[in-house]
Protein backbone atom coordinates (compact mmCIF):
# COMPACT_ATOMS: atom_id res chain seq x y z
CA UNK A 1 0.00 0.00 0.00
CA UNK A 2 1.33 3.45 -0.94
CA UNK A 3 1.52 6.45 1.61
CA UNK A 4 -1.69 8.09 -0.65
CA UNK A 5 -3.63 4.83 0.25
CA UNK A 6 -2.63 4.71 3.88
CA UNK A 7 -5.60 4.83 6.35
CA UNK A 8 -6.11 7.37 8.41
CA UNK A 9 -5.95 6.48 12.11
CA UNK A 10 -9.88 7.03 13.54
CA UNK A 11 -10.88 9.97 15.89
CA UNK A 12 -11.55 7.73 18.43
CA UNK A 13 -10.97 4.12 20.10
CA UNK A 14 -13.81 1.30 18.76
CA UNK A 15 -15.79 -0.53 21.41
CA UNK A 16 -13.35 -3.42 20.39
CA UNK A 17 -10.25 -1.56 20.78
CA UNK A 18 -11.51 -0.16 24.55
CA UNK A 19 -12.81 -3.96 25.38
CA UNK A 20 -9.25 -5.67 23.84
CA UNK A 21 -7.59 -3.07 26.63
CA UNK A 22 -9.85 -3.83 29.14
CA UNK A 23 -9.08 -7.30 28.67
CA UNK A 24 -5.48 -7.38 28.41
CA UNK A 25 -5.29 -5.23 32.06
CA UNK A 26 -7.45 -8.10 33.44
CA UNK A 27 -5.04 -10.54 32.24
CA UNK A 28 -2.15 -8.54 33.56
CA UNK A 29 -3.89 -8.86 36.69
CA UNK A 30 -4.71 -12.25 37.12
CA UNK A 31 -1.00 -13.36 36.15
CA UNK A 32 -0.03 -11.59 38.64
CA UNK A 33 -2.81 -13.10 41.16
CA UNK A 34 -4.09 -9.71 41.82
CA UNK A 35 -7.87 -10.87 40.82
CA UNK A 36 -8.77 -14.67 41.62
CA UNK A 37 -11.83 -16.71 40.87
CA UNK A 38 -12.49 -14.77 37.19
CA UNK A 39 -13.94 -17.51 35.30
CA UNK A 40 -12.93 -16.25 31.42
CA UNK A 41 -10.58 -13.88 30.23
CA UNK A 42 -12.25 -11.73 27.51
CA UNK A 43 -9.48 -11.58 25.05
CA UNK A 44 -9.10 -15.01 25.09
CA UNK A 45 -13.01 -15.56 24.40
CA UNK A 46 -12.55 -13.26 21.95
CA UNK A 47 -10.02 -15.26 20.27
CA UNK A 48 -11.98 -18.26 19.86
CA UNK A 49 -14.73 -16.90 17.87
CA UNK A 50 -14.45 -17.62 14.02
CA UNK A 51 -17.27 -15.93 12.05
CA UNK A 52 -17.97 -17.31 8.62
CA UNK A 53 -18.99 -14.92 6.11
CA UNK A 54 -20.07 -16.39 2.94
CA UNK A 55 -21.24 -15.07 -0.43
CA UNK A 56 -19.68 -13.93 -4.04
CA UNK A 57 -15.88 -13.09 -4.88
CA UNK A 58 -16.71 -9.17 -5.41
CA UNK A 59 -18.29 -8.69 -1.91
CA UNK A 60 -16.86 -11.15 0.27
CA UNK A 61 -13.17 -10.65 0.11
CA UNK A 62 -9.93 -12.14 1.66
CA UNK A 63 -8.11 -9.31 2.01
CA UNK A 64 -11.05 -7.55 3.94
CA UNK A 65 -11.71 -10.61 6.20
CA UNK A 66 -8.04 -10.44 7.00
CA UNK A 67 -8.31 -6.48 8.08
CA UNK A 68 -11.27 -7.04 10.00
CA UNK A 69 -9.82 -10.02 12.15
CA UNK A 70 -6.60 -8.24 12.94
CA UNK A 71 -8.79 -5.02 13.89
CA UNK A 72 -11.45 -6.83 15.76
CA UNK A 73 -8.90 -10.01 17.36
CA UNK A 74 -11.51 -12.55 15.97
CA UNK A 75 -11.31 -15.36 13.58
CA UNK A 76 -13.26 -14.08 10.15
CA UNK A 77 -13.59 -17.32 7.53
CA UNK A 78 -14.20 -15.94 4.47
CA UNK A 79 -15.56 -18.55 1.52
CA UNK A 80 -16.75 -17.41 -2.09
CA UNK A 81 -19.87 -19.16 -4.01
CA UNK A 82 -21.85 -18.13 -6.77
CA UNK A 83 -25.17 -16.28 -6.38
CA UNK A 84 -27.02 -19.37 -6.93
CA UNK A 85 -25.32 -21.83 -5.18
CA UNK A 86 -24.79 -18.98 -1.82
CA UNK A 87 -28.72 -19.09 -1.88
CA UNK A 88 -28.88 -22.63 -1.81
CA UNK A 89 -26.66 -22.75 0.79
CA UNK A 90 -27.98 -20.31 3.47
CA UNK A 91 -31.19 -22.01 3.25
CA UNK A 92 -30.22 -25.74 2.76
CA UNK A 93 -27.65 -25.53 5.46
CA UNK A 94 -28.12 -22.43 7.49
CA UNK A 95 -26.49 -23.41 10.83
CA UNK A 96 -23.20 -23.46 8.43
CA UNK A 97 -23.12 -19.58 7.87
CA UNK A 98 -23.08 -17.18 10.33
CA UNK A 99 -23.06 -14.03 7.98
CA UNK A 100 -24.58 -13.93 4.97
CA UNK A 101 -23.61 -11.83 2.11
CA UNK A 102 -27.16 -10.85 0.10
CA UNK A 103 -28.31 -9.04 -2.46
CA UNK A 104 -31.33 -7.39 -2.06
CA UNK A 105 -33.80 -10.26 -3.99
CA UNK A 106 -31.74 -12.73 -1.64
CA UNK A 107 -32.48 -11.20 1.51
CA UNK A 108 -36.38 -11.47 0.39
CA UNK A 109 -36.15 -14.98 0.13
CA UNK A 110 -34.36 -15.33 3.26
CA UNK A 111 -36.43 -13.38 4.93
CA UNK A 112 -39.67 -15.57 3.96
CA UNK A 113 -37.54 -18.86 4.89
CA UNK A 114 -36.92 -17.72 8.53
CA UNK A 115 -33.38 -18.28 8.44
CA UNK A 116 -32.46 -14.70 9.44
CA UNK A 117 -32.67 -12.53 12.78
CA UNK A 118 -33.51 -8.88 12.15
CA UNK A 119 -30.58 -6.51 12.80
CA UNK A 120 -31.04 -3.39 15.57
CA UNK A 121 -30.96 -0.74 13.93
CA UNK A 122 -30.24 1.11 17.37
CA UNK A 123 -26.84 -1.15 17.72
CA UNK A 124 -25.46 0.16 14.16
CA UNK A 125 -23.39 3.30 14.94
CA UNK A 126 -23.29 4.71 11.91
CA UNK A 127 -27.09 4.28 10.84
CA UNK A 128 -27.82 7.81 10.94
CA UNK A 129 -25.23 8.71 8.44
CA UNK A 130 -26.37 5.51 5.60
CA UNK A 131 -27.20 7.24 2.86
CA UNK A 132 -30.80 7.40 1.55
CA UNK A 133 -30.53 5.21 -1.46
CA UNK A 134 -31.24 2.63 1.51
CA UNK A 135 -32.94 4.31 3.87
CA UNK A 136 -35.66 6.26 1.86
CA UNK A 137 -35.31 5.02 -1.69
CA UNK A 138 -34.12 8.34 -2.37
CA UNK A 139 -30.90 10.37 -3.56
CA UNK A 140 -30.51 13.84 -4.47
CA UNK A 141 -33.85 14.81 -4.01
CA UNK A 142 -34.80 11.73 -6.88
CA UNK A 143 -36.70 8.97 -6.12
CA UNK A 144 -34.27 6.03 -6.85
CA UNK A 145 -35.82 3.83 -9.80
CA UNK A 146 -38.32 0.79 -8.28
CA UNK A 147 -37.67 -2.02 -11.64
CA UNK A 148 -36.32 -4.59 -9.78
CA UNK A 149 -35.60 -4.93 -6.07
CA UNK A 150 -33.75 -1.57 -5.01
CA UNK A 151 -32.35 -1.81 -1.43
CA UNK A 152 -34.87 0.63 0.26
CA UNK A 153 -37.64 -2.29 -0.77
CA UNK A 154 -35.85 -4.97 0.84
CA UNK A 155 -34.35 -3.57 4.35
CA UNK A 156 -36.76 -3.46 7.12
CA UNK A 157 -38.63 -5.87 8.90
CA UNK A 158 -40.97 -5.09 11.93
CA UNK A 159 -39.92 -7.21 14.57
CA UNK A 160 -36.53 -9.12 15.25
CA UNK A 161 -38.18 -12.86 13.87
CA UNK A 162 -40.16 -11.31 11.28
CA UNK A 163 -40.32 -13.34 8.17
CA UNK A 164 -42.23 -10.61 6.45
CA UNK A 165 -40.25 -7.43 4.69
CA UNK A 166 -42.46 -4.28 5.19
CA UNK A 167 -42.34 -1.02 3.89
CA UNK A 168 -40.34 2.54 5.29
CA UNK A 169 -37.87 2.43 7.74
CA UNK A 170 -38.33 0.42 11.12
CA UNK A 171 -36.29 -0.35 14.15
CA UNK A 172 -35.13 -4.00 12.46
CA UNK A 173 -33.11 -4.48 9.39
CA UNK A 174 -32.84 -7.82 7.09
CA UNK A 175 -29.35 -6.49 6.02
CA UNK A 176 -26.89 -4.13 6.20
CA UNK A 177 -26.00 -2.84 2.64
CA UNK A 178 -21.92 -2.73 2.57
CA UNK A 179 -20.67 -2.45 -1.23
CA UNK A 180 -22.63 -1.18 -4.22
CA UNK A 181 -22.61 0.26 -7.77
CA UNK A 182 -24.47 0.83 -10.74
CA UNK A 183 -22.92 -1.47 -13.46
CA UNK A 184 -23.19 -0.93 -17.27
CA UNK A 185 -20.74 -2.48 -20.04
CA UNK A 186 -17.14 -2.32 -20.50
CA UNK A 187 -15.37 -2.50 -23.85
CA UNK A 188 -12.21 -2.00 -25.26
CA UNK A 189 -11.67 1.19 -26.74
CA UNK A 190 -8.31 0.24 -28.32
CA UNK A 191 -10.19 -2.28 -30.49
CA UNK A 192 -13.80 -1.35 -31.00
CA UNK A 193 -13.56 2.08 -32.78
CA UNK A 194 -16.12 4.91 -31.43
CA UNK A 195 -17.22 5.09 -27.80
CA UNK A 196 -19.82 2.72 -26.65
CA UNK A 197 -22.62 4.75 -24.49
CA UNK A 198 -25.88 2.35 -24.98
CA UNK A 199 -26.71 -0.99 -24.09
CA UNK A 200 -27.38 -1.79 -27.48
CA UNK A 201 -24.40 -2.53 -28.38
CA UNK A 202 -24.06 -5.71 -26.65
CA UNK A 203 -26.17 -7.24 -29.68
CA UNK A 204 -24.84 -5.02 -32.70
CA UNK A 205 -24.01 -7.32 -35.32
CA UNK A 206 -20.27 -5.03 -35.75
CA UNK A 207 -19.16 -7.31 -32.71
CA UNK A 208 -20.43 -10.34 -34.07
CA UNK A 209 -18.21 -13.10 -32.07
CA UNK A 210 -16.98 -10.71 -30.02
CA UNK A 211 -19.43 -10.14 -27.62
CA UNK A 212 -20.51 -11.90 -23.78
CA UNK A 213 -23.16 -11.70 -21.59
CA UNK A 214 -23.30 -12.49 -17.91
CA UNK A 215 -24.63 -16.19 -16.89
CA UNK A 216 -26.54 -15.81 -13.62
CA UNK A 217 -30.19 -15.73 -15.48
CA UNK A 218 -31.63 -12.44 -12.91
CA UNK A 219 -28.85 -10.78 -13.81
CA UNK A 220 -28.01 -11.76 -17.16
CA UNK A 221 -31.81 -11.49 -18.90
CA UNK A 222 -31.97 -7.58 -17.23
CA UNK A 223 -28.52 -7.23 -19.67
CA UNK A 224 -30.74 -8.26 -22.34
CA UNK A 225 -33.46 -6.25 -21.64
CA UNK A 226 -31.62 -3.04 -21.12
CA UNK A 227 -30.12 -4.13 -24.96
CA UNK A 228 -33.44 -4.79 -26.26
CA UNK A 229 -34.92 -1.52 -24.90
CA UNK A 230 -31.85 -0.08 -26.10
CA UNK A 231 -31.82 -1.18 -29.35
CA UNK A 232 -36.02 -0.19 -29.44
CA UNK A 233 -37.21 -3.84 -30.14
CA UNK A 234 -39.61 -3.71 -26.95
CA UNK A 235 -40.78 -1.05 -23.40
CA UNK A 236 -40.56 -3.25 -20.48
CA UNK A 237 -43.50 -2.66 -17.85
CA UNK A 238 -40.76 -3.88 -15.21
CA UNK A 239 -37.34 -5.02 -16.88
CA UNK A 240 -37.10 -6.31 -13.13
CA UNK A 241 -40.45 -8.31 -12.76
CA UNK A 242 -40.99 -9.61 -16.49
CA UNK A 243 -44.44 -11.42 -17.58
CA UNK A 244 -44.19 -14.42 -19.62
CA UNK A 245 -44.80 -12.77 -22.62
CA UNK A 246 -41.81 -10.35 -21.97
CA UNK A 247 -39.45 -12.63 -21.00
CA UNK A 248 -40.47 -15.08 -24.36
CA UNK A 249 -40.04 -11.59 -26.54
CA UNK A 250 -35.94 -11.10 -24.31
CA UNK A 251 -35.00 -14.81 -24.39
CA UNK A 252 -36.18 -15.44 -28.40
CA UNK A 253 -33.99 -12.11 -29.19
CA UNK A 254 -30.92 -14.02 -27.67
CA UNK A 255 -31.32 -16.85 -29.06
CA UNK A 256 -31.98 -15.50 -32.31
CA UNK A 257 -28.63 -13.96 -31.47
CA UNK A 258 -26.50 -16.59 -30.43
CA UNK A 259 -27.91 -18.44 -33.43
CA UNK A 260 -26.00 -15.79 -35.59
CA UNK A 261 -22.75 -15.96 -33.76
CA UNK A 262 -23.32 -12.70 -31.78
CA UNK A 263 -21.77 -14.22 -28.18
CA UNK A 264 -18.15 -15.29 -28.03
CA UNK A 265 -18.97 -16.68 -24.70
CA UNK A 266 -21.00 -16.27 -21.57
CA UNK A 267 -19.17 -15.91 -18.10
CA UNK A 268 -20.08 -16.61 -14.18
CA UNK A 269 -16.92 -14.80 -12.14
CA UNK A 270 -15.84 -11.58 -12.69
CA UNK A 271 -12.63 -13.38 -13.24
CA UNK A 272 -13.94 -15.73 -16.61
CA UNK A 273 -14.60 -11.92 -17.83
CA UNK A 274 -11.28 -10.23 -16.99
CA UNK A 275 -9.63 -13.40 -18.99
CA UNK A 276 -11.85 -12.73 -21.93
CA UNK A 277 -11.22 -8.68 -22.19
CA UNK A 278 -7.77 -8.84 -21.43
CA UNK A 279 -7.28 -11.58 -24.31
CA UNK A 280 -8.86 -9.20 -26.64
CA UNK A 281 -11.95 -12.53 -27.58
CA UNK A 282 -14.52 -10.06 -26.88
CA UNK A 283 -14.42 -6.43 -27.34
CA UNK A 284 -17.68 -5.47 -25.43
CA UNK A 285 -19.48 -7.69 -22.25
CA UNK A 286 -21.50 -7.49 -19.53
CA UNK A 287 -19.52 -6.13 -17.28
CA UNK A 288 -18.41 -5.80 -13.43
CA UNK A 289 -16.82 -2.83 -11.79
CA UNK A 290 -13.78 -4.60 -10.30
CA UNK A 291 -13.15 -6.36 -13.82
CA UNK A 292 -12.66 -3.48 -15.16
CA UNK A 293 -10.20 -2.20 -12.57
CA UNK A 294 -8.43 -5.51 -13.05
CA UNK A 295 -7.76 -5.12 -16.70
CA UNK A 296 -6.69 -1.56 -16.42
CA UNK A 297 -4.04 -3.11 -13.46
CA UNK A 298 -2.79 -5.03 -16.50
CA UNK A 299 -2.45 -2.05 -18.03
CA UNK A 300 -4.97 -2.75 -21.07
CA UNK A 301 -7.52 0.13 -21.90
CA UNK A 302 -10.50 -0.69 -20.81
CA UNK A 303 -13.81 1.13 -20.18
CA UNK A 304 -16.83 1.57 -18.11
CA UNK A 305 -20.12 2.56 -20.79
CA UNK A 306 -21.13 5.74 -19.23
CA UNK A 307 -24.89 4.72 -19.89
CA UNK A 308 -26.61 7.80 -18.71
CA UNK A 309 -30.71 8.07 -19.34
CA UNK A 310 -31.32 9.81 -22.32
CA UNK A 311 -34.39 12.18 -23.01
CA UNK A 312 -36.34 9.24 -24.52
CA UNK A 313 -35.56 7.08 -21.21
CA UNK A 314 -33.97 4.78 -22.57
CA UNK A 315 -30.79 3.55 -21.19
CA UNK A 316 -29.60 3.93 -17.82
CA UNK A 317 -27.12 1.56 -14.97
CA UNK A 318 -28.12 -1.58 -13.54
CA UNK A 319 -28.00 -1.17 -9.81
CA UNK A 320 -27.07 -3.73 -7.01
CA UNK A 321 -26.13 -3.84 -3.37
CA UNK A 322 -24.52 -6.42 -0.74
CA UNK A 323 -25.13 -6.22 2.24
CA UNK A 324 -24.75 -9.01 5.40
CA UNK A 325 -27.04 -10.66 7.16
CA UNK A 326 -27.48 -12.20 10.87
CA UNK A 327 -28.23 -16.02 10.73
CA UNK A 328 -30.94 -16.89 13.51
CA UNK A 329 -28.80 -19.34 14.87
CA UNK A 330 -26.57 -16.54 16.70
CA UNK A 331 -26.39 -15.55 20.23
CA UNK A 332 -24.65 -14.88 23.23
CA UNK A 333 -20.77 -13.87 22.65
CA UNK A 334 -20.93 -15.12 18.95
CA UNK A 335 -23.60 -12.92 18.12
CA UNK A 336 -22.06 -9.73 20.10
CA UNK A 337 -19.00 -10.39 18.05
CA UNK A 338 -21.43 -10.37 14.70
CA UNK A 339 -21.99 -6.81 15.69
CA UNK A 340 -18.51 -5.61 16.11
CA UNK A 341 -17.63 -6.98 12.18
CA UNK A 342 -21.08 -5.14 11.04
CA UNK A 343 -20.22 -1.93 12.67
CA UNK A 344 -16.34 -2.11 11.74
CA UNK A 345 -17.33 -2.19 7.82
CA UNK A 346 -18.47 1.19 8.27
CA UNK A 347 -15.63 2.31 10.17
CA UNK A 348 -13.88 3.16 6.89
CA UNK A 349 -10.77 0.91 5.92
CA UNK A 350 -13.26 -1.47 3.83
CA UNK A 351 -15.12 1.53 2.56
CA UNK A 352 -11.91 2.69 1.15
CA UNK A 353 -10.85 -0.59 0.13
CA UNK A 354 -13.98 -1.51 -2.14
CA UNK A 355 -13.92 2.39 -3.67
CA UNK A 356 -10.81 1.31 -5.03
CA UNK A 357 -12.12 -1.52 -6.80
CA UNK A 358 -14.98 1.48 -8.50
CA UNK A 359 -17.33 0.38 -5.35
CA UNK A 360 -18.88 2.82 -3.05
CA UNK A 361 -19.80 2.70 0.54
CA UNK A 362 -23.00 3.16 2.43
CA UNK A 363 -21.26 5.26 4.55
CA UNK A 364 -18.78 7.41 2.10
CA UNK A 365 -18.03 10.03 5.27
CA UNK A 366 -15.79 7.50 6.73
CA UNK A 367 -14.45 5.71 3.73
CA UNK A 368 -13.57 9.21 3.23
CA UNK A 369 -11.09 9.09 6.15
CA UNK A 370 -9.08 6.22 4.51
CA UNK A 371 -8.57 8.06 1.43
CA UNK A 372 -6.47 10.83 -0.18
CA UNK A 373 -8.43 13.59 -1.03
CA UNK A 374 -7.36 12.84 -5.23
CA UNK A 375 -8.79 9.01 -4.63
CA UNK A 376 -11.92 10.42 -2.96
CA UNK A 377 -12.17 13.24 -5.38
CA UNK A 378 -11.84 10.72 -8.94
CA UNK A 379 -14.13 7.88 -7.24
CA UNK A 380 -16.80 9.31 -5.41
CA UNK A 381 -16.86 13.12 -6.81
CA UNK A 382 -16.23 11.95 -10.88
CA UNK A 383 -13.48 14.95 -10.63
CA UNK A 384 -10.41 14.79 -12.91
CA UNK A 385 -7.46 12.35 -11.14
CA UNK A 386 -4.99 15.32 -9.87
CA UNK A 387 -2.43 12.15 -9.49
CA UNK A 388 -2.18 8.27 -10.60
CA UNK A 389 -5.12 6.65 -9.34
CA UNK A 390 -4.29 2.99 -8.38
CA UNK A 391 -6.18 -0.13 -7.43
CA UNK A 392 -6.77 -1.72 -3.41
CA UNK A 393 -3.45 -3.84 -4.39
CA UNK A 394 -1.17 -0.75 -5.45
CA UNK A 395 -1.28 -1.47 -9.17
CA UNK A 396 -1.94 2.30 -11.23
CA UNK A 397 -5.12 1.93 -13.27
CA UNK A 398 -5.89 6.05 -14.38
CA UNK A 399 -3.09 8.68 -14.80
CA UNK A 400 -3.49 12.10 -13.97
CA UNK A 401 -6.06 13.94 -15.78
CA UNK A 402 -8.43 10.82 -15.80
CA UNK A 403 -12.40 11.14 -15.04
CA UNK A 404 -13.88 7.79 -13.89
CA UNK A 405 -16.52 6.39 -16.79
CA UNK A 406 -20.18 7.72 -15.57
CA UNK A 407 -19.08 10.35 -13.31
CA UNK A 408 -19.74 10.84 -9.48
CA UNK A 409 -21.93 9.09 -7.41
CA UNK A 410 -25.14 11.70 -7.53
CA UNK A 411 -24.86 11.02 -11.87
CA UNK A 412 -24.57 7.21 -11.72
CA UNK A 413 -27.26 6.51 -8.76
CA UNK A 414 -29.83 9.15 -10.34
CA UNK A 415 -29.43 7.31 -13.51
CA UNK A 416 -30.58 3.74 -12.35
CA UNK A 417 -32.46 1.84 -15.07
CA UNK A 418 -32.77 -1.07 -12.85
CA UNK A 419 -31.64 -3.16 -9.78
CA UNK A 420 -31.24 -6.62 -9.79
CA UNK A 421 -34.03 -9.29 -8.56
CA UNK A 422 -35.84 -12.14 -8.42
CA UNK A 423 -39.04 -12.16 -10.47
CA UNK A 424 -42.36 -13.18 -9.66
CA UNK A 425 -41.78 -15.44 -12.73
CA UNK A 426 -38.54 -16.87 -11.94
CA UNK A 427 -38.66 -20.65 -12.33
CA UNK A 428 -40.16 -19.93 -16.21
CA UNK A 429 -37.86 -17.48 -16.99
CA UNK A 430 -34.86 -20.02 -15.72
CA UNK A 431 -36.32 -22.49 -17.55
CA UNK A 432 -36.27 -20.14 -20.92
CA UNK A 433 -32.60 -19.24 -20.31
CA UNK A 434 -31.52 -22.89 -19.62
CA UNK A 435 -32.92 -22.64 -23.31
CA UNK A 436 -30.98 -20.13 -24.47
CA UNK A 437 -27.92 -21.39 -23.09
CA UNK A 438 -28.06 -24.72 -24.89
CA UNK A 439 -29.45 -23.29 -28.22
Amino acid sequence: MTDDQTPKPSASPTRRALLRGAAAAVGAAAGSGAITGFPTIWAQEIKDITLRHIGVSYSVVQAIGDQAAKDLGFKVSMQNLDTSTAITRFITQPTSVDIPDLEGWQSKVAVARGILQGIDVKKIKEFDNILPIFTKGEYDGKKVSRQGISPYEAMYIDSKDSTKIVEGVHDWMTFLPQVYNADSIGYRPDLVGDPITQWKMLLDPKFKGKSAILDVPNIGIMDAALALESRGDIVYKNKGNMTRAEIDVTINALIDAKKKGQFRATWTTFEQSVELMAAGEVTVQSMWSPAVTAVLAKGIPCTYAPVNVRPDGKEGYRGWCNGMGLMRHLSGKKLDAAYEYLNWYYGGWQGAFVARHGYYSPVPSTAEKFMSANEYAYWYSGKPATDVIKDPYGAPIAKAGSVRDGGSLVERFTNISCWNTVMDENQYMIQRWNEFKSA
